[in-house]
């Protein structure tokens, strides 16, 4: 191309970013040329240009009309050559923009650059990489400066900003069915040589056998209504993985704090009853013993525990990806749903926000590939309901319908004593899981049975009269005299 023709087709840089750079952003205009030129002379590299790369990919702003001229063609189906090109050019008014005919004569002139276009592809792609991470970094920056920005939604704007920044230009090729045949089998093989589930186990068999453990990306709702046991059954199927499985598990507790967790997993752990941890009822020294005998395997386990009150729904992004890169969080639990705060200019359109929130958690899972368990509530409607079993509906979730929409799985507590739809005795303890949606498997009840005491539920052929033997519950005149040793074998491992 004559010296005179580049000059006029040298874009204006942004002005902030050579000022704070000091230097052009990443660009190749000659390459840029090639390929411009290979389109217009070989309709084989159309395509797959088109597929690659799109009109950011051009540093130049004469040759970014150019090839959104060719992409227009191309969307009416329209045969790419000088004359058409030219033509939406001169429609467009863009023509003489470009520097007139002459220059899109210049670039057919460029013979050779069909034969290397995935080369050229190849290097627009990353220098537009850099370009968008170069600008990224200014708006980070300038953010960065302003006193009114909240810093855990400047944190989570930089990762999103980023990480968008990349994710932009890797597009995924389309896979032939032989190939996703292949990586399935390769993948059932692995699953060959593992004896438990596949994802996150909960700890209870029954469960297990319908999910195959909590599954990558998967947003599992847990919804009852208050008082059921929701809090109880997410903190048992946490310690179950990171005591049982020593996987990493994270809480965020946005109604109960850090040491009331505590106390209900002390409770669940030792087999004290409730009272005792709380308080009211004084401990005998050999409880004290047990106490800190079981409580062993509970303080090493990977459990991290937050209990910012009314956490923004940006701020548990940030703090669930600082989680999983520093941790290796395996799974999180937030308890609960309708707790959390939605984006700002939602505030006060109620259904709205949790909607939001319920997007951005299935979102977070998929992103960081892990499971994420939200308690939800239920509408009043699960307990004014007349006739049939009382269970809970998928109807029944408070507030928006989102929250059924956006699932992977949707789980209620049933407990039919609780809710009044049974009189029987026997009863009192019953606990129902209801699996009423699952995208990837059956939907069906599962009986449990409920100890409120011990704030812990168990399969319904276990039991924990065990404890018995292990002193929490037995009698006084078991204890040992001062200075004597305890006659209690107690070990850390609690059963569930």
């Amino acid at each position: 191309m004559p010296e005179a023709s580049r000059k006029r087709s040298r874009p204006q840089e942004p002005e902030n970013l050579e000022t704070l750079m000091g230097n052009k952003p990443p660009q190749a205009l000659d390459v840029e040329e090639a390929v411009l030129g290979a389109m217009l002379v070989e309709p084989a590299t159309i395509d797959e240009s088109m597929e690659e790369l799109s009109a950011s990919c051009f540093y130049d702003p004469q040759h970014r009309m150019i090839f959104e001229a060719m992409s227009e063609l191309v969307n009416e189906h329209v045969s790419v050559d000088l004359v058409t090109v030219s033509e939406k050019l001169r429609a467009k008014g863009n023509l003489e923009a470009i520097g007139g005919p002459v220059v899109l004569a210049n670039l057919s002139q460029n013979i050779g650059a069909a034969a290397h276009i995935e080369y050229y592809i190849k290097i627009l792609k990353q220098k537009t990489i850099q370009r968008d991470l170069i600008s990224a970094s200014y708006d980070i920056l300038k953010q960065s400066f302003d006193e009114s920005t909240n810093v855990d939604d400047l944190i989570d704007n930089a990762q999103t900003k980023v990480f968008a920044a990349i994710q932009n230009n890797v597009k995924r090729d389309v896979q032939d069915i032989g190939s996703i045949i292949n990586s399935v089998l390769d993948n059932l093989q692995e699953l060959q040589n593992i004896t438990g589930p596949s994802g996150v186990p909960s700890g209870y068999p029954s469960i297990d056998r319908v999910t195959q453990g909590w599954q990558k990306s998967d947003l599992i709702i847990l919804a009852a209504r208050p008082s059921v046991g929701k809090t109880a059954f997410s903190l048992n199927i946490a310690r179950n993985a990171a005591v049982e499985a020593n996987m990493p598990v994270a809480v965020f507790s946005l109604e109960m704090s850090a040491d009331q967790l505590g106390k209900r997993l002390i409770t669940t752990e030792s087999g004290l009853s409730g009272e005792k941890i709380k308080g009211g009822v004084k401990l005998e020294p050999f409880e004290w013993v047990q106490l800190e005998d079981t409580l062993k395997r509970l303080a090493k386990a990977p459990l991290y525990i937050d209990d910012t009150p009314g956490i923004p729904i940006m701020e548990f992004r940030t703090k669930a990806k600082r989680l999983v890169k520093q941790k290796g969080v395996r799974l999180i639990v937030v308890d609960y749903l309708q707790l959390m705060q939605g984006p700002v200019e939602l505030r006060g359109l109620r259904e709205q926000e949790v909607a939001a929130i319920s997007r951005t958690l299935k979102a977070t899972a998929k992103e960081l590939n892990i499971p994420i368990i939200a308690l939800s509530q239920l509408s009043r409607n699960a307990v004014q309901r007349t006739g049939g079993t009382g269970k809970p509906q998928l109807s029944d979730l408070r507030e928006s319908g989102s929250i059924e929409q956006d699932a992977d799985m949707v789980i209620f507590i049933h407990r039919p004593d609780f809710v009044g739809m049974s009189d029987n005795p026997e009863d009192k303890e019953k606990a129902i899981i209801v699996i009423a949606k699952h995208r990837n498997g059956e939907v069906c009840d599962i009986e449990m049975k409920y100890k409120a005491n011990q704030v812990k539920f168990v399969e319904p052929d276990q039991s924990l009269d065990m404890y018995a033997q292990r002193g929490p519950v037995a009698s006084a005149a078991n204890e040992p005299a001062a200075g004597e040793p305890s006659n209690y074998d107690f070990d850390a491992q609690s059963e569930f």
